[in-house]
């Protein structure tokens, strides 16, 4: 039986599968089915010869529901909040993004003002009533909210993070006047404090609650048709993954699902070689992803944004993306400076070389006319020069420069922008790159990661036999996982054990109850405890692991020393003589999932793994350039740039001055000079 991953991006649909009894691994790369992208599933099943009823499991990577946010392609939402609140997700935090920008512009909030309600019930923050609920008053705003024909509600009271009565009964009173809408209570989104971040992550789980449900349902009744009677997973934006009825219900934890796998595979080549601290890049057609794999460990963040003051506060994985990837397009702007990004070319028609229509010049387009590219895209489609050069052209001559000399500086822009979201994460967690290895992933990736490596002072770089298809190899190397918080405010010395261990408890029966849905096993599953912890009079918490154990007054010590650790690792400094305070807990419940992996790498004699050659453009020259098949270079080879490696689903690109050797398991180590 098959164990697949496939991960639908941007531009490609990804597989990658491994057979539990044969041990052998298949793959295949397809374009996106935007009209319908569980379409594009089915394409790479059949692309990889896989029938259905032979999958065991099928775990799937997506960024439908990211796609549904920045696009705003969800159906209308209506939030029910307490009244006096209703522009909260609009006034946001009162940052400025552009510090110097006087003409910002916001982003529309997920719900409009006239879709804004109100109630005039009021709990006090320790659960009081102020003003009591009023159940005519709720009844007239679902009947309002039917009226307008919204099936989409998000119901986001003050305080409810500390008792969730008032948002119970309004869900109830709604669905009784309204029994075909989707509800989103705040309280069983995100229970903590910090009403803006609250109500956004609410806010997106009711806007994605008939998207992903129809999403699903689609992809269900497609597999099903196929004969498919295995299980379907979610790749989760924590780096695990959850039964597929429950990410109907939850999918706020979907928005960074794709990227997600390919920190699993850094995850996984941490535990593999020698190379514990890894930069986990991933360049797709559309998008370039960045997070850090720090001892083993994907680092996990309490502050992604979907966009400007659009918070989603659950725990996740801290990856920066931004729009550039062998679709971006360039472009000139008003200054007459060339661009590069954030749009895309996408799938449909894709850059210009694919032939399909494209007329914009993109970094694919760049790549293909400097010799850099296999004119087969491994065999894929034959791509066309002539469109390729006459789009490079059309920004060449608005820059007054030879196409050459506009390619090289249309892959400049784009490596610097890609470091520059590497130089976010690494700084905003008190990281040196100098201390990380650089992991390139996707298809794009390997033929870029040189360059980027060399702008952020990265002096190695790991190229893995299925870079290019990264995330998919991930989402077959992950855990069920859930990632579950809960209130609690005090400060360490006047902590309540009694009641924080009661409140522990909850999580973990909780976390229990999922994992079990998810068809994990009581012996299979695992159970961690942490906080988010700060000293008192600070602003932003540090996330402390607790362990596994019933705390005491005992463990005082202990998890003060835990935080200023976790501080001092974030930060670069710790304070021991101020007093430290809990802001929130939460448990990570794990449940282990059967995997079976090889690392084994089947040498060759390496007589036999030069190709043939390739005239490519590298700073002003052309050059002779040897062409390796990537997956028939027999481990202890060493190769030096220039040369270009062709992989099933990628491509890496060896510069001048640089040095690569292939270890044990197939991947490509490349050392710059």
């Amino acid at each position: 039986m098959w164990h697949v991953g496939i991960d639908v991006g941007g531009t490609f649909t990804d597989l990658f599968a491994e057979n539990s009894e044969t041990k052998e691994k298949r793959s295949a790369k397809v374009l996106t089915t935007t009209s319908d992208r569980s379409l594009g599933v089915i394409d790479a099943l059949n692309s990889a010869f896989i029938p259905p009823n032979e999958i065991n499991v099928l775990v799937h990577g997506t960024t439908t529901a990211t796609n549904a946010l920045v696009e705003r392609k969800y159906p209308p939402v209506a939030m029910i909040t307490t009244e006096g609140f209703r522009d909260v997700i609009e006034i946001g935090r009162q940052r400025r993004q552009h510090l110097f920008a006087l003409r910002q512009k916001r982003p529309e909030p997920i719900v409009p003002r006239r879709l804004r309600f109100t109630l005039n019930c009021r709990l006090s923050a320790s659960g009081k009533d102020i003003r009591e609920f009023d159940h005519e008053e709720a009844r007239q705003i679902a009947q309002r909210i039917k009226d307008l024909n919204i099936n989409s509600v998000a119901i986001c009271l003050i305080n409810s993070y500390v008792d969730d009565q008032h948002e119970k009964i309004m869900r109830e009173v709604l669905l009784q006047e309204h029994p075909e809408c989707y509800v989103a209570l705040s309280a069983e989104t995100v229970r903590k404090f910090r009403e803006h971040g609250r109500f956004s992550t609410t806010v997106v789980r009711a806007a994605l609650l008939p998207v992903m449900s129809q999403y699903f349902s689609s992809l269900s009744t497609a597999l099903d048709e196929s004969g498919f009677r295995g299980s379907l997973l979610a790749l989760k934006s924590n780096g695990g993954m959850m039964g597929v009825d429950l990410a109907i219900e939850r999918p706020e934890e979907l928005v960074e699902s794709g990227p997600a796998g390919g920190v699993a595979y850094a995850r996984y080549l941490s535990q593999t070689t020698n190379f514990p601290n890894i930069i986990h890049t991933d360049m797709g057609g559309t998008t370039f992803d960045a997070s850090i794999v720090d001892q083993g460990e994907g680092l996990i963040t309490h502050d992604y944004e979907l966009e400007w003051e659009v918070p989603i506060t659950i725990p996740m994985l801290d990856i920066r993306s931004v729009g550039a990837g062998g679709g971006s397009i360039a472009w000139v702007d008003a200054g007459g400076s060339l661009r590069v990004g954030p749009q895309s070319s996408g799938s449909e028609p894709g850059p210009a070389c694919y032939g399909r229509g494209g007329k914009e010049a993109t970094v694919t387009d760049a790549n293909f006319i400097l010799g850099r590219l296999n004119p087969t895209l491994g065999d894929k489609m034959r791509l066309d020069s002539k469109e390729a050069l006459l789009a490079i052209e059309g920004v060449a001559k608005k820059l007054d420069l030879d196409p050459l000399e506009t390619a090289e500086a249309i892959i400049s822009i784009t490596c610097e922008n890609m470091a520059q979201a590497i130089k976010l994460v690494l700084t905003d967690r008190g990281r040196d790159p100098r201390d990380f290895i650089l992991a390139s992933f996707g298809g794009a990736g390997p033929m870029h990661a040189c360059q980027i490596a060399r702008a952020m002072n990265i002096p190695r770089i790991i190229v893995p036999t299925h870079a290019g298809v990264a995330s998919a190899f991930g989402a077959t190397a992950m855990d069920i996982r859930h990632d579950l918080e809960g209130f609690y405010y005090s400060p360490l010395a006047e902590t309540n054990f009694d009641h924080l261990n009661e409140l522990f408890g909850k999580l973990e029966d909780q976390g229990r109850q999922l994992l079990t849905r998810d068809g994990v096993n009581d012996e299979d599953m695992s159970l961690q405890r942490h906080a988010q912890m700060r000293y008192i009079g600070q602003f932003w918490e540090v996330m402390t692991p607790l362990g596994g154990q019933l705390i005491n007054k005992d463990s005082i010590n202990d998890i003060a020393d835990a935080f200023h650790m976790e501080h001092e690792s974030e930060h670069g400094v710790k304070s021991p003589d101020f007093p430290v305070e809990f802001v929130s807990i939460g448990i990570t419940a794990q449940g282990s999932f059967k995997k079976s992996r090889s690392t084994e790498f089947s040498e060759i004699s390496s007589e036999t793994i030069k190709v043939g050659e390739r005239n490519a453009f590298f700073s002003g020259s052309w050059e002779d350039v040897p062409i390796f098949v990537g997956e028939k270079v027999s481990s202890g080879t060493k190769i030096e740039g220039p040369a270009i490696l062709e992989y099933k689903h990628s491509e890496t690109v060896l510069p001048p001055q640089t040095y690569a050797e292939v270890d044990q398991a197939g991947n490509l180590i490349i050392t710059l000079a």
